[in-house]
């Protein structure tokens, strides 16, 4: 899973992993202390590789895990968060 490769992708995938409900871009940011458009970019690599959704709020965009992530593809994130 070479998008969970870079240790900022994979901070991000742990707080999707974490979270009730989903994240704000802007809280992202915030978090990481890294721009907009950076973190655009690393959610649009974890969009690719099929790991998050994203849903558009007014101007924001919220992401989260998608639901059916493959079984494997969860263990290992399990392995790798928890």
């Amino acid at each position: 899973m070479k998008a969970l490769g870079d240790p900022t992708r994979l901070t991000m995938v742990a707080s999707l992993w974490r979270a009730a409900s989903p994240i704000c871009i802007c809280d992202f940011t915030a978090g990481l202390g890294l721009t907009q458009p950076t973190i655009s970019h690393h959610m649009a690599k974890l969009k690719e590789a099929g790991l998050v959704e994203s849903e558009k709020r007014g101007i924001w965009i919220y992401y989260r895990l998608r639901d059916k992530l493959p079984t494997e593809t969860r263990e290992l994130l399990s392995r790798l968060i928890d």
